[in-house]
């Protein structure tokens, strides 16, 4: 059972969504929080495996919360639902430590899915999307996203993660590398172990960070995205 709490300052989005969410066999939302300063206290309390979060609060907006949440609770999930869509705009909510990124235009099954996927360890950003944005994480001032001392990634870990950062599925993964997806999840879950993170962009962020991986294990096959340059 996947754990959900959500945070909207609008009454009638969390209604709605918790509607969406609650006919899923496989979800529970177990808390609302109407600003991001009741989000941080509730995810203390609740330790919920997803946060769906919206940016523009009172009191407290989503990257401040995001952040604060991340260093209480690692391995919660946050995804936000935004109205905006600047790639500029996103990178703070990236560094800040989201798992993934969904505008609020889109769909309940988008939404389930998006769920689904960040608890399995597969992302939420169209795999171009997340190499641009990681292009200019990895080139901007500021500390890793946790301070978790894991150790190292083993050599098989760092290969998973590489193909994760180039955007592939945790079954495209294990395609590639001729192994069972159970074993391809243990992996993701002993990387996430190690980096204190709760999501595949937060750990690739971390191997970025600690030249675990390169920018070129992050460009997709066929991308336009231009490594040596920030966009």
């Amino acid at each position: 059972m996947i754990s959900v709490a959500l945070v909207d300052d609008h009454r009638l989005l969390r209604e709605g969504m918790r509607r969406v969410l609650e006919k899923e066999p496989d979800m529970k939302v177990v808390g609302e929080a109407a600003n991001g300063t009741e989000a941080v206290a509730m995810v203390q309390a609740l330790e919920p495996d997803v946060v769906l979060m919206d940016v523009v609060m009172p009191e407290l907006n989503g990257i401040e919360a995001t952040k604060q949440i991340k260093v209480s609770n690692p391995t919660t999930s946050v995804i936000i639902l935004s109205a905006y869509d600047d790639d500029r705009y996103v990178l703070g909510l990236l560094e800040a430590g989201v798992a993934g990124y969904l505008l609020k235009d889109s769909c309940g099954q988008e939404v389930i899915q998006a769920i689904r996927s960040i608890h399995a360890g597969d992302a939420v950003l169209h795999p171009a999307v997340t190499a641009k944005l990681l292009v200019m994480a990895s080139r901007s001032p500021g500390p890793a996203l946790s301070s978790a001392s894991g150790g190292r990634p083993t050599k098989r870990e760092i290969t998973v993660l590489g193909l994760a950062a180039s955007g592939l599925s945790n079954k495209e993964i294990a395609t590639e590398l001729g192994l069972s997806l159970p074993t391809v999840k243990a992996h993701m879950v002993n990387i996430f172990n190690k980096t204190g993170v709760g999501s595949r962009t937060e750990a690739v962020l971390q191997a970025l960070r600690r030249g675990w991986i390169q920018m070129e294990d992050v460009t997709p096959k066929g991308s336009d995205v231009d490594a040596q340059e920030p966009v």
